[in-house]
């Protein structure tokens, strides 16, 4: 069946009125044809006696001849919109300057050598480089232009072993979650012939004596935790952990990765149960006992754990953050084989939550949030206060990283207005050394960047962050782009983006609400977005943009906004329940129809955030607000550009390829609804900085292009 017929649309009842044979006009002057069209095969669905209709359930099938043709042509229309943008190719200049410069990871550290990604100004991809101290040159010892001719591929660093001598690395091809693990001798540069098969990887560790590898490996049917020998075949791997635990099975959300202690001595499983987890439980063995089981540091209790072991053999201790009756969070110290109620408590809750601890140089790190600004307190390891990492401005201060018995630690300070910059702390002293700042053509002293609160439809008050030039005015004629996530227990703090510098350099204001679902106030503020209480989200979100046009920052006209992944969630609900508080939409990576997406790839992860419409009660409340279930025909929707690709194995590319035809077919508004399909991008990035500049053009062009004058309909 034909089911793409070029640029005239199919006078069918099945697409409304207002869109048959409208033309559709962008911002400055762009002019399209009406959408490609694309054949409406209704069938339907029956949910506990009601009959869900599903016109593009053909889309779904990615590799179908039919599919294929109906990407082509929404790629083809999408370029002819982009060849009449004006502003496209310096765009593509700025965009060049500000991305096309150095870049560091948080480096390892072994022995006084440093191990870390870098990437040079002009180069296309990340190495991995190797500095023989602290004052030494860097050298490169991984390259992947030295790996493929393709420019998306791209590698990262996973391990060092204990003596400095090996290094483990992925290789990703485009923007898939799945990777490659490979393992190079660092005195020779060679690497191995040992190479792990293509997967999802939650963790890749050295053996204490570096004889081999401990990974898992994620897959539909759940993780599994096996033992490579180096010199040995892959299928000869010893499994370690899966399956089930003393007679609990072990399932497909049920997703864990494994560590060793900086020791030696245990091998640490996390299994966390859902994405984001409920519940985690902890087990170790000893490595100094073959064969050895096993054993519970917590299990079966519905709350988080994370542990660190500090000290030598059975000697050592365990510290614990939970939020086991602490929902802000505390960190205990933890006795195997007891109940954490008498666990002893080293940091008690406070005001603030915790968002992660780490124990270098003998001391313990606990970065909280206080009204979303980090903030890291020091102590020693048996509680007592020993002081704070301070920062004058506001920003994102990562964790404290390094070996329990390393006397450095490193970590890195970002905000919108401030490129990352990456620091060494000495743990004894106090003193900061500047690891690596990028040289980029942004002067950050030209910007401010404030935090203001709001209140959402219930009361709730929620914070928000907005950025500017100094000066701009505020009387509601500029652009201004907002961007929200709302879920997974994520918090949403200040960091730099080569995308959002650009919008601010233009004049633009940009702004970032923290809305529930997160965890910026502590796992309260998670619970209220999650299952039923999703609609809480949208409702700060909205809050959010009509305190903001309230204030004169913008105007709807001007308003951009922009999301992925849960985020082009956010983005859908925005289109469907709100169309009117939004001129442009950029939806990136989407879940979109909410009765289906637990089917397909790590869909079924999430069903501990959002439910599943396998339930009766859950599918109520998620047809209420699932994007592709609310489009109404003859709305004006707000102009929309859709953003996936081939590449995106954590959320299916489904959503969008079906949400494009049946928006374009529905709109009203004579906007443009547009579909940008990548064959090689996807969720986790890793493409060449090339092709993220022209990636970041197209959506930047889009949407800055359709927040200034809209051309009149003819």
């Amino acid at each position: 069946m034909q089911r793409i017929v070029g640029f005239a649309l199919i006078l069918s009842s099945l697409f409304a009125p207002g869109a048959l044979a409208q033309s559709i006009h962008g911002g400055d002057g762009i002019t399209l044809p009406p959408p490609p069209s694309v054949e409406a095969v209704p069938v339907a669905d029956d949910y506990f006696g009601a009959k869900i209709p599903d016109s593009y359930r053909w889309l779904e099938d990615a590799k179908s001849t039919e599919t294929r043709a109906f990407l082509d042509a929404e790629n083809a229309y999408t370029s002819r919109y982009l060849k009449q943008a004006r502003i496209r190719p310096q765009l593509v200049d700025d965009l060049d300057a500000l991305e096309h410069v150095s870049r560091w990871s948080m480096p390892i550290e072994r022995d006084g050598n440093f191990f870390f990604i870098k990437r040079l100004a002009g180069e296309e991809q990340a190495s991995i480089y190797i500095r023989r101290g602290w004052t030494a040159k860097d050298e490169r010892l991984i390259d992947p232009a030295a790996l493929s001719r393709d420019p998306n591929t791209s590698v990262n660093l996973a391990d060092v072993s204990h003596d400095g001598t090996l290094l483990a690395y992925e290789v990703r091809q485009g923007g898939a979650d799945e990777t490659t693990v490979r393992v190079a001798d660092i005195k020779t540069g060679k690497t191995l012939e040992d190479e792990l098969p293509a997967g999802l990887y939650r963790s890749v560790n050295f053996t204490p004596d570096g004889k081999g590898l401990f990974y898992a490996r994620s897959n539909r049917q759940g993780t599994l935790l096996f033992q490579h020998v180096l010199g040995t075949r892959p299928s000869r791997d010893t499994l370690l952990f899966g399956h089930e635990f003393r007679g609990e099975e072990l399932g497909p959300i049920d997703l864990f990765s494994a560590d060793v202690t900086d020791d030696g001595r245990y091998l640490v499983v996390e299994i966390g149960r859902g994405v984001p987890a409920r519940r985690v439980d902890i087990v170790f063995r000893d490595l100094t006992k073959p064969g050895s089981p096993f054993d519970i540091l917590v299990w079966g209790i519905d709350s988080r754990f994370s542990a660190i072991h500090v000290g030598s053999g059975a000697k050592g201790e365990w510290y614990v953050k939970t939020d086991y009756h602490a929902p802000l969070g505390c960190i205990l110290k933890a006795d195997p084989g007891i109940l954490p109620d008498v666990w002893k408590t080293i940091v008690p809750q406070g005001a603030e939550p915790i968002e992660n601890f780490s124990i270098v140089g003998g001391k313990l790190y606990v970065k909280r949030l206080k009204d979303v600004q980090s903030e890291t307190s020091i102590y020693s390891l048996d509680g007592k206060s020993l002081g704070r990492l301070d920062f004058d401005a506001i920003g994102s201060v990562s964790g404290i990283q390094g070996r329990t018995t390393d006397r450095y630690g490193f970590f890195a300070f970002e905000s919108f207005i401030q490129p990352p910059t990456l620091y060494r702390l000495d743990t004894l002293t106090g003193k900061r050394d500047l690891f690596a700042q990028p040289k980029i053509p942004f002067d950050s002293s030209q910007y401010e960047l404030k935090q203001v609160f709001f209140k959402s439809k219930d009361g709730t008050q929620i914070p928000m962050f907005i950025a500017g030039k100094k000066g701009l005015k505020q009387d509601g004629t500029e652009r201004l782009l907002m961007t929200g996530y709302g879920g997974f227990d994520l918090s949403m703090t200040p960091h730099w983006n080569p995308a959002y510098a650009w919008w601010l350099s233009q004049g633009g204001w940009f702004a970032l609400p923290n809305l529930r679902g997160g965890s910026e106030y502590g796992e309260h503020w998670h619970e209220q977005a999650m299952f039923e209480k999703k609609q809480n989200v949208f409702d700060d979100w909205f809050a959010a943009a009509e305190y903001l046009i309230d204030h004169k920052y913008t105007s709807p006209r001007h308003f951009a906004i922009t999301g992925r992944s849960n985020g082009g969630l956010l983005m859908g609900a925005a289109i469907t329940q709100r169309p009117d508080l939004f001129s442009a939409v950029l939806c990136g990576y989407p879940l979109l129809d909410m009765l289906r997406y637990q089917k397909f790839l790590q869909g079924p992860q999430w069903t501990t955030e959002y439910g599943t419409a396998e339930n009766e009660k859950q599918f109520f409340y998620l047809l209420k607000y699932s994007p592709y279930h609310n489009v109404k025909a003859g709305t004006a929707y707000p102009a929309v550009m859709f953003f996936t690709g081939d590449s995106d194995t954590r959320v299916d590319p489904l959503h969008a390829r079906k949400m494009t035809p049946l928006l374009q077919s529905a709109s009203s508004s004579g906007r443009p609804v547009l579909l940008h399909y990548s064959l090689t991008g996807g969720h986790s990035g890793g493409v060449a900085v090339e092709q993220q500049i022209q990636d970041d053009a197209d959506q930047l062009t889009f949407l800055w292009t359709e927040t200034g004058r809209v051309a009149s309909k003819e």
